[in-house]
Parts: structure tokens; sequence; C-alpha cells
């Protein structure tokens, strides 16, 4: 892939940013599949530009992940704040 700007990448970054799941929003937004998947899908965007085809895995792995969430497949694996505690 060739390049993209500087723009584009901040542009890709700031919507990874906006739909990443906050400390403050966990609760309310673990299991909305369809805000999961976009923020699967957002990372997925993010990778791809940035790394090209050495981030070929991750960005499939995402994508795959995104489908999961689409397809109920997947569900909120835990807050992250009572895993670190374990």
């Amino acid at each position: 892939m060739e390049q993209v700007s500087a723009s584009v990448q901040q542009l890709a970054q700031d919507l990874h940013g906006a739909l990443s799941i906050s400390d403050r929003d966990w609760h309310r937004l673990k299991s909305d599949r369809h805000h999961r998947a976009a923020e699967q899908l957002a990372a997925a965007l993010q990778i791809l530009l940035l790394q090209g085809a050495e981030g070929d895995q991750a960005v499939l792995e995402l994508l795959q992940s995104a489908e999961r969430w689409l397809k109920r497949e997947q569900r909120d694996p835990g807050c992250p704040h009572t895993q670190r505690a374990r």
C-alpha cells in the first residue's frame, strides 16, 4: 500500500479513539455489539493504514472479532479493572 498522508492517519487514529470504550463508559457499552464491532473495525483500519502488510494478521483478527460481535458469537470479556485485580 502506498504511504497514506499524515492527515488520513490522524483521522483513523481519531476515529479509533472516539470509538474506544473509556473506563467511564465501560459498563454502559460493554455489551453493545454494534459499538464493539465498530471499535474493532476502526482499530483494523488504523493498523492497515499504519502498518500495511506487516499488520495483516492483526487486521484479520480484528475483522473476525467484529464479525463475531455482529453475529452475537462474542461477548464482553469482563471488566478490565476486575481482571487486573485477580
